[in-house]
């Protein structure tokens, strides 16, 4: 019997075209801006000091706002660059520039679960306060009350099995009690190798049976024992 959920973000709960067209667009357009803006405030301060030691290097502010752009059109993982990007989307969620993308099949079953009693929580790449945002700034309101708990790549990589095995133990539940929802093969692969149950999201394509990870289009799809 499932007794928690965790879920994906890109792909899953969200539009990919989300990320690639809204968000990333946005946080390097206003990059410069906010940097010259906020330089000597201590949290972004300190984030500026990270970025050199990522780069190896001291750097003006010139200098690290062009590497900074660099990380962020090659998509790289590097911290601070993720940590100043939610500081950014931040500002544009306040602001009213955007809201975060939900499915309407994901916003629904996501309350619904919650009702029935089940833990939910989200797995993303992106940083936890990117998806706290996300999820605090939809056109369905503030959907972060849902989740008792945010992963992000500080507990480990996704297509690694150890990861799930951390997030197991840190919510305390069985694995094989888990289920897992992500659009990504190998990400469900770890999962499952792990112990959890495991759905991959076909949203944009026919769900094939024959596929190694149940295959579903849309949330409306899950079926969970009572």
């Amino acid at each position: 019997m499932i007794k928690a959920i965790i879920t994906d973000i890109e792909g899953t709960t969200s539009s990919l075209a989300f990320v690639k067209e809204v968000l990333f667009p946005y946080a390097r357009a206003n990059l410069a801006d906010y940097i010259h803006r906020h330089a000597q405030e201590p949290k972004v301060k300190a984030l500026l000091a990270d970025s050199c030691r990522e780069a190896g290097t001291e750097l003006d502010t010139g200098q690290i706002i062009a590497q900074l752009i660099q990380w962020l059109d090659e998509d790289k993982k590097v911290t601070p660059l993720k940590s100043l990007q939610g500081l950014i989307w931040e500002a544009g969620y306040q602001k009213g520039d955007f809201k975060g993308h939900i499915y309407q099949d994901a916003a629904a079953c996501l309350k619904i679960w919650k009702a029935k009693g089940l833990n939910l929580y989200i797995y993303s790449s992106g940083s936890v306060q990117a998806q706290k945002l996300l999820f605090a700034h939809t056109e369905y309101g503030d959907l972060t009350p849902l989740f008792s708990d945010y992963f992000d790549t500080h507990i480990g990589g996704k297509k690694e099995t150890k990861s799930y095995e951390k997030i197991a133990q840190q919510i305390g539940i069985s694995t094989n009690q888990l289920l897992f929802l992500s659009d990504i093969k190998e990400e469900l692969d770890a999962a499952k190798a792990a112990g959890f149950q495991t759905l991959w999201l076909t949203r944009d394509s026919t769900p094939d049976p024959q596929a190694e990870h149940r295959q579903i289009g849309s949330f409306d799809c899950v079926v969970l024992e009572d």
